[in-house]
């Protein structure tokens, strides 16, 4: 299993939404950057306006959306352009959205670069927007389009409202293509919560009972009762319970019940767990019952990793368990599949990106597959890979036993400490299982580095250099290995200790996995580092792996013998 990688959204507003060989023209060149995932295209007609959805790593992401860019400044004059939606530009606005590993600072700050690129290489001045705003009335985007494309002209010399890249006199080329909002936002999820009713009435009022905005006040506290104004003559509003949410009731004809329409627009203060328990409160208030939920488009995985963990720990069960099976608890939990089934992997963003570039990697065998590979004539996968699996495989033993002692009848006021450990044990078993292929990949590169030309001087030089740096990291995987396989003693001897005793002999057969895994890694590190021309750092590399090989025996006959003296006893 890979690591999280850093995923983040774009979703570019074109103002163009008729003309289908334009739309497919900018569609192009966000395909032309291999690396993302094109989710969606959704040209209107009437708003003459197109929304481009694409995933991604950053680097390749914002090199998609500057493609893109550059494909509407060329094809689309905003001299010529109407319709119903409000914009300033060819590309209107262009937002960067968090999806996993990266945090919404960080995407704001990507999404400067992004703007300062667009400005100085396409000529297209950028305003910067909600997170990413330097002024803090900018992060509000109908400030940023303020007159929309008909006000620019006048804006774009004005000291006070020119953009924050890019600001130059207008002229023709400028003329054309507009201004662009670049900015970072929340990921935003659409969701409907069913219920089981048809009135529209009650959908409606459980909705305005969660919504941020809430429901007008009224004279009495009637329903009939005029709305309630203040000074200004706004209306009074009653905010409802749940922040960064908007949401209506109505009818689904093709399902024939009531549903909550809801969009979450800030994830981290209101998250969909969150959300589907206090719609659940306020239906059931009324009489109604939420029978289940509708994701509508794709969710980061951590929304449902984040719901699943709610509900386990509402159950009072560890947590510490393979994210497939978290994932399966929030599916259960909010009745995703009560409409129709619901796949994550059709669902989740992550994993659409991982069987849209399917690579096979070791970790992702079979265990027959595994092994039988492992005992061809091919070099790798050899002894590294095979000590990152016992690592891994020690791991996942101290997590099982934490789990079962979790769920030990009699220890459930104690349910909390050993998720804590079973959680330790999956992280450790996930980094484990990424060092599995690492190893292997590692050797390859020494191999390829082997194979680069070497006809002349600066070749032969660049080649040697290459060799070096490749064995130098050849090394340097094993000895991570030998670092993360050392955690597993500790999860185990607290197992060993602690945990259920009818399991105390797996904590003890983790523990020797470990040790197999420590001495295993630690052969593979001095075998690569000798041949390093740097012998400092050879030695330090051998250095470190020989100490925690002498620490790793210690270990071993620590856990063993309270393992022994529980067997025994």
């Amino acid at each position: 299993m890979a690591l999280s990688k850093k995923i983040i959204e774009c979703v570019p507003n074109f103002s163009e939404g008729r003309d289908m060989q334009k739309i497919n023209s900018i569609v192009d060149a966000v395909k032309s950057v291999k690396e993302v995932m094109l989710l969606d295209v959704d040209p209107g007609e009437a708003t003459n306006r197109t929304v481009v959805t694409f995933v991604g790593e950053p680097d390749a992401v914002c090199e998609a959306a500057f493609r893109a860019v550059a494909q509407a400044a060329r094809v689309i004059d905003m001299r010529e352009h109407h319709g119903a939606h409000p914009r300033m530009g060819a590309t209107d606005v262009l937002p960067l959205i968090p999806v996993s590993g990266m945090t919404l600072e960080e995407c704001a700050e990507l999404s400067r670069r992004l703007a300062e690129r667009i400005a100085n290489e396409l000529k297209v001045p950028c305003y910067s927007y909600e997170a990413a705003a330097f002024k803090p009335e900018r992060r509000n985007l109908a400030v940023c389009r303020k007159g929309e494309y008909e006000g620019l002209a006048e804006r774009v010399n004005n000291p006070a409202e020119a953009p924050d890249f890019g600001a130059r006199p207008w002229d023709e080329e400028l003329a054309k293509t507009g201004a662009t909002a670049v900015g970072a936002r929340d990921f935003l999820i659409a969701v409907n919560y069913n219920l089981n009713t048809t009135s529209t009435r009650r959908a409606n009022a459980i909705a305005f009972d969660v919504r941020e905005k809430g429901r007008p006040m009224r004279e009495g506290g009637k329903l009939t009762g005029k709305p309630l104004k203040d000074e200004n003559g706004k209306t009074i509003m009653q905010p409802g319970t749940l922040k960064g949410t908007k949401a209506i009731g109505w009818f689904i004809d093709e399902y024939g019940i009531a549903q909550v329409s809801m969009n979450i627009t800030n994830i981290n203060v209101t998250p969909l767990h969150k959300a589907f328990d206090e719609v659940c409160r306020a239906a059931a208030a009324r009489g109604v019952r939420v029978t289940g939920t509708e994701i509508v488009g794709l969710v980061p995985k951590r929304v449902l990793i984040e719901a699943g963990t709610y509900f386990l720990e509402k159950q009072e069960r560890s947590v510490g368990i393979p994210e497939e099976d978290i994932i399966k608890i929030a599916i259960k939990s909010m009745s995703l599949d009560d409409l129709k089934p619901f796949n994550p992997r059709e669902k989740v963003i992550e994993y659409l990106l991982e069987d849209a570039t399917p690579v096979k990697r070791l970790a992702d065998l079979t265990v027959k597959e595994f092994v039988e590979e492992t005992s061809r004539e091919s070099p790798a996968p050899g002894g590294g890979t095979i000590a990152a699996t016992m690592g891994a495989l020690g791991a996942a033993l101290g997590a099982m036993v934490a789990n079962l002692s979790a769920h030990k009848r009699g220890w459930d006021d104690r349910w909390q400490e050993f998720s804590v450990k079973a959680e330790e044990g999956q992280k450790l078993m996930n980094k484990l299982m990424h060092l599995i292929d690492e190893d292997t990949d590692a050797f390859n590169e020494i191999m390829a580095a082997f194979g680069l030309p070497k006809g002349t001087d600066e070749e032969k030089a660049a080649r040697k250099e290459a060799i070096q740096t490749a064995t130098r990291h050849a090394a340097e995987v094993p000895l991570e290995t030998v670092r993360c396989s050392y955690e597993v003693f500790d999860l185990c001897r607290a197992m060993a200790q602690e945990g259920n005793p009818a399991s105390v002999s797996d904590a003890g057969v983790g523990a020797l996995a470990a040790r197999a895994a420590v001495r295993g890694a630690a052969l593979n590190v001095r075998i690569n580092a000798t041949s390093l021309a740097d012998k400092a750092v050879a030695e330090a590399l051998i250095n470190e792996a020989t100490d925690y090989e002498e620490k790793a025996e210690r270990m071993e006959q620590e856990i063993l013998a309270i393992v022994n003296g529980k067997i025994d006893a």
